[in-house]
């Protein structure tokens, strides 16, 4: 799995974090950081974070 985030559509608002955090954070100025290639067990969150995503700047490879 591949995770891709528009970094142009992104404004940070971090729904993502809380939906995957071990793929998904906010560096320290407040910025999203993230796992580009998580183990696919995480599969369900990273589906749940790219759902979440207000903007739906978040997609997924395989």
């Amino acid at each position: 799995m591949k995770v891709v985030v528009d970094m142009n559509k992104c404004q940070d608002h971090g729904q993502c974090v809380f939906a995957a955090p071990d793929v998904f954070s906010m560096d320290e100025v407040g910025h999203l950081a993230y796992v580009s290639d998580p183990h696919d067990a995480l599969g369900d969150e990273v589906e749940e974070a790219a759902d979440v995503c207000p903007l739906q700047a978040i997609r997924i490879e395989a």
